[in-house]
């Protein structure tokens, strides 16, 4: 893993570990990658794949603002823009710029750090390919943290998130690049016993072909949100996910076998 020079206005603390009483570090992918931080959270690019293979967030539930939404994607000017997948592969198709770290997630404390955070998110290192269909799992998936955060609310109202593609070696080629077919998202927080977690998988893959060389959607596709082990998580994208496969809610607060869970409300979420 390289680090990138320069900062984000000298605001760029990126990713905190001791967020949470329990010191929980970055993802580690397996692959070499490029650190970039931002305020408070941090993007691990995987320059040969133009997209990132972990993000890292921290959100302090008491403390978020609703700002208006503002900020206009671009490069990120510390890395070379050959390494980012930037507007050429979203132009005239049905893919949109699929944020990882969420606008609003490091959008807390005070108003001008806030603003500055939230403006970050829209570095192209922060984005991935999503077909442009909003339905009901795609929904689910957007607001996944929040109902993590409700739920962590009787706690310290504190997580800790990390989100990004699976990117596969069966991703389709498109536009120089390979457009991911699933992503992942862990949530981390500090229950009454200790570091819990959740662990997450959406796939688009019934939403994606490029065959004629252009995007298009499957008339009948979906994408499809799961609830998974977050050990399957670690090696699905091949990243090193420390203590979180130990804390995963599904393991430790569950009766049942660990095994993947179709969501379809909010309601099918285990925490």
């Amino acid at each position: 893993m390289s680090a990138a020079s320069g900062t984000m206005g000298g605001m760029a603390d990126g990713y905190d570990l001791d967020f949470l009483p329990t010191r929980l570090p970055l993802p580690r992918p397996a692959q070499e990658t490029r650190m970039l931080d931002y305020p408070r959270f941090s993007v691990l690019l995987d320059p040969s794949r133009r997209l990132a293979a972990v993000t890292g967030v921290n959100i302090d539930g008491a403390r978020m603002l609703d700002l208006p939404r503002a900020g206009e994607w671009q490069f990120d000017p510390r890395i070379d823009a050959g390494e980012q997948t930037g507007p050429a592969v979203y132009a005239s198709n049905d893919l949109d710029r699929g944020h990882l770290v969420r606008r609003r997630d490091p959008g807390w404390g005070d108003a001008a750090r806030a603003r500055a955070a939230m403006a970050a998110t829209f570095f192209y290192p922060n984005a991935a390919p999503q077909a442009a269909g909003f339905n009901q799992s795609k929904e689910l998936w957007l607001g996944l943290e929040d109902h993590v955060l409700a739920y962590a609310e009787s706690t310290d109202q504190r997580l800790s998130v990390f989100t990004a593609p699976v990117l596969g070696d069966d991703d389709p080629p498109y536009r120089g690049i390979r457009i991911p077919l699933r992503f992942w998202k862990v949530a981390a927080w500090q229950g009454a016993g200790g570091l819990a977690a959740a662990g997450f998988v959406l796939d688009q893959t019934e939403l994606v072909d490029t065959e004629d060389g252009l995007l298009a959607a499957a008339p009948l596709g979906a994408f499809r949100a799961f609830q998974v082990p977050v050990a399957d998580i670690a090696k699905l994208a091949g990243v090193d996910l420390g203590p979180l496969p130990d804390a995963d809610v599904l393991r430790v607060r569950t009766t049942r076998p660990a095994e993947w869970r179709a969501l379809a409300v909010p309601d099918d979420i285990v925490l």
